[in-house]
């Protein structure tokens, strides 16, 4: 084990471990990091030595913000295609996280935003701890939720998917096990024992019981209060009628919300609102995952994405000019462009 490598491997007992080890970036992802994870994951699917795998960030500040968005900007602004090719791999990564044979534990202590999401979330046992902000936070910066999480997004109680997907607001860990993002809850205190006894025992049948033994009752959340007007205001049928139950309600929660929405890119917006709604009637994450790859091509070429890291990352002046600006300037034809097939370039997940 390199410790200047971005993904450190370890096996202790049964267990393999992966940490993300870009602590300075709060371990964002690479393209090399993806495909590092990758080759783990499939050399510990053929192993037998190999019980359970388990994957943290190093650092105490989170498991993984993301993607490097810095590179994506880089990459548009010089018209070339490099983060496509970084989508293709991540979202094969999400795939087979899923679809893994093995228990996958993933901590997500600390901040778990856009790709963070990806390599825990999909995974068998998600612990999430009281220093926990999970989010896909995608349209703040002109993109749509990635990496399968309009499929987890889309399987939340009611309208809270939708809520998360639109405002992309980070939760704390009994609402991220509320809306299905994560499974327990462990006092981060006690991560370092838990990842020991997992190691000193480990056995595929015994993993869940394991965490369990460490979990205790999260610290209250905030969405189970709010419920009532998050379902009834999101249930609307486009992003308009939702701003406008929003400000309606007389609820100033609400009314807050309504006023972050409208900040967002009005050409995310609509297009993550149609992503959840279409995902619901989809097979299953690989199909999903194709969905989300075929977005994610699209937005890359657009003016939004790249506005909206300059905005926020770049230049930091936090006054993206979207285009359009208004949501009425984005018609039903501007969204469904964004779904359309690939041809030869399908992501093609459902499939195999």
């Amino acid at each position: 084990m390199n410790d200047d490598e971005p993904v450190l491997l370890h096996t202790q007992g049964r267990v393999l471990h992966i940490t993300l080890n870009r602590p300075r970036a709060l371990n964002a992802l690479t393209h090399t990091m993806v495909r590092g994870i990758g080759d783990a994951l499939a050399l510990a699917a053929a192993d037998d030595t190999v019980a359970a795998v388990v994957i943290g960030g190093a650092g105490d500040r989170g498991l993984c913000a993301g993607g490097d968005i810095r590179s994506i900007y880089e990459d548009a602004r010089a018209g070339r295609r490099a983060s496509v090719d970084f989508w293709r791999d991540e979202y094969r990564l999400n795939a087979r996280i899923a679809r893994f044979p093995k228990p996958y534990v993933a901590l997500m202590d600390g901040i778990v935003m856009g790709g963070g999401v990806g390599v825990s979330a999909h995974g068998d046992v998600r612990v999430v701890t009281e220093r926990s902000r999970v989010a896909m936070p995608e349209t703040g910066i002109g993109f749509v939720p990635d990496v399968g999480g309009t499929c987890l997004l889309a399987a939340a109680p009611g309208e809270l998917g939708t809520h998360l997907a639109l405002t992309g607001r980070a939760v704390g860990a009994a609402d991220a096990v509320l809306c299905g993002l994560a499974d327990h809850f462990v006092p981060s205190d006690r991560l370092d024992d838990l990842a020991a006894d997992l190691s000193r025992s480990a056995e595929p049948g015994g993993v869940t019981d394991l965490v369990r033994r460490y979990a205790t009752e999260a610290p209250e959340g905030e969405l189970t209060a709010d419920r009532a007007w998050i379902d009834d205001c999101y249930a609307a049928g486009t992003v308009e009628e939702i701003i406008d139950r929003l400000v309606g309600s007389g609820l100033p929660a609400a009314k807050e919300t309504a006023t972050e929405l409208l900040a967002a890119s009005p050409t995310a917006l609509k297009v993550t609102l149609a992503a959840v709604r279409r995902a619901k009637g989809l097979s299953g994450l690989e199909a999903v995952l194709d969905q989300e790859f075929r977005v994610s091509c699209r937005a890359f070429t657009g003016h939004d994405l790249v506005e909206g890291v300059r905005a926020r990352i770049i230049d930091k002046d936090r006054t993206p000019r979207w285009s359009p600006a208004e949501l009425g300037d984005v018609s039903d034809a501007d969204v469904a462009r964004h779904f359309e097939p690939l041809g030869d370039q399908e992501l093609g997940l459902a499939a195999v």
